[in-house]
């Protein structure tokens, strides 16, 4: 591997996995990021594409953005490529001999894999299709169990399960790198989780939140609406301290009922330290607390690297904070009397985001990233409805489709300066908040949009009945 160490204008091949489409992009660009490098796409790029090229980088970057990558299969260092067979032979010939000569010497092995995307070949197929290569000059010897370097053809038949050509679209040909952490997603999954809830984040998920946020050793990382802590686990993974808070007591000290089926109420050992225990993390597991997320209880400082969370939606967890129904609620010295016990009230989705984004302009520190859940109704969403905050810039905007009326928003936000007095102001004057002005509007329309589905299917039912 002595000749890697030249690489550094070669073109690489990333595989992407074709689940959560809409959230690849972000996620390379973060973790090209977090080398200082930028994304640097070559040829006719597509970004719904199953395979990128990219120009720019080294092994070394690859390597460390595939570590991490839960969006990306595989990377290889781009040999050849073609639409058809002859053009990727002509491509291959022209590669650089001295770039190929290393991996190739007599006393080295390697093998060739075939990978298809959106087609499936019969076993004799694939050999017939390594066995036509036999112009590349390898003078090792094949190794189909141990190899020191492998190689792949990876063919591109399109995204179309309904349409597969007969032909490949796109042919590749190069020396395999890495593979990516879809690992992760079994590893962590959320049902062999030590501590759940009925909302617990998907792993595949909470690993692309952390991913985009660019959390990384040593970090702070915070989440206001904590709930099971799952955000916290995919965090801790990627070596930053965790910590949070959460207006439910009883999930914060693990009591209460228990969401796993067959079982009534949760153990003494279900919490979200437990759930950091399980994963040899409990050492990067600050704590986590009570606490209102619009009254917040942090110093007026930039405290935290990254801020990530999932927000109630008032769906299957109700939108609360604390408060009080009688006309005057403190004294004048701004202190409760110490027989006033808070009571709940609603926490409309708009005061939500407003609270959430200036307490990230203030908490975070420059540079650092917000990444939360925004919910939407589909039929009226348009990209003026997303909230800003003059202190922090939007990176990116996904969506996560929930219905055929309801979707959300994986917004990433990073902080570009220190608030000043009138930051705080911002979001009157702002029309993105519109839509989200009024009680539970988002949790209206989308029952709303459930009455109409069901009633469309009564009527399905009465009149086939007929």
């Amino acid at each position: 591997m002595a000749a890697s160490g030249s690489k550094s204008c070669l073109q690489y091949l990333f595989h992407l996995a074709h689940d959560h489409l809409d959230f690849r992009l972000p996620e390379i660009k973060a973790l090209l990021a977090l080398r200082l490098k930028p994304f640097h796409p070559c040829g006719n790029f597509k970004e719904q594409s199953p395979f990128w090229c990219l120009d720019c980088l080294s092994e070394e970057d690859v390597c460390t953005v595939m570590a991490r990558s839960v969006c990306a299969k595989s990377a290889f260092e781009l040999w050849g490529r073609g639409r058809t067979h002859s053009e990727l032979r002509t491509s291959l010939l022209n590669y650089p001999p001295d770039k190929m000569s290393p991996y190739m010497q007599k006393g080295s092995s390697y093998r060739i894999n075939v990978y298809t995307f959106n087609k499936t070949l019969l076993f004799e197929d694939r050999i017939k299709k390594i066995d036509a290569m036999d112009y590349l000059p390898f003078e090792g010897n094949v190794s189909l169990k141990n190899p020191q370097h492998i190689f792949c053809l990876l063919e591109d038949y399109g995204t179309d399960p309904n349409n597969i050509p007969e032909h490949p679209n796109y042919i590749y040909f190069g020396r395999w790198i890495a593979d990516g952490q879809r690992e992760l997603i079994r590893s962590y999954s959320v049902k062999n989780r030590h501590f759940i809830g009925n909302t617990s984040m998907d792993a595949g998920l909470s690993f692309i939140m952390a991913n985009h946020a660019m959390a990384k050793d040593s970090d702070l990382v915070f989440d206001p609406f904590v709930g099971t802590g799952s955000l916290l686990v995919a965090c801790s993974h990627f070596g930053a301290y965790v910590c949070g808070t959460d207006i439910d007591y009883n999930t914060i000290h693990g009591k209460g009922r228990s969401s796993r089926k067959n079982q009534k109420w949760r153990g003494p050992d279900e919490n979200i330290r437990a759930n950091l225990r399980q994963y040899g993390k409990e050492d990067m597991y600050v704590d986590v607390m009570v606490s209102d997320a619009s009254k917040p209880v942090w110093r007026n400082a930039a405290l935290f690297d990254a801020i990530i969370t999932d927000p109630p939606y008032g769906i299957r967890e109700s939108t609360r904070r604390t408060g009080s129904h009688k006309d005057t609620i403190k004294s004048p010295d701004g202190l409760y009397a110490e027989s006033h016990v808070p009571v709940s009230q609603a926490y409309h989705l708009s005061d939500i985001f407003t609270d959430l984004l200036s307490f990230s302009a203030h908490h975070l520190v420059l540079g650092g990233r917000l990444v939360y859940w925004l919910p939407v109704h589909r039929p009226e969403y348009c990209e003026e409805m997303v909230p800003l905050h003059p202190c922090l810039l939007l990176i990116s905007n996904c969506e996560q489709t929930l219905s055929s009326h309801t979707s959300r928003r994986l917004i990433t936000m990073e902080k570009i300066k220190e608030p000043e007095e009138l930051d705080s102001l911002a979001h009157l004057s702002d029309p993105r908040f519109i839509p989200y002005q009024g009680h539970n509007a988002f949790r209206e329309r989308y029952f709303s949009g459930l009455n109409k589905r069901s009633g469309k299917d009564d009527t399905k039912s009465d009149v086939s009945g007929k």
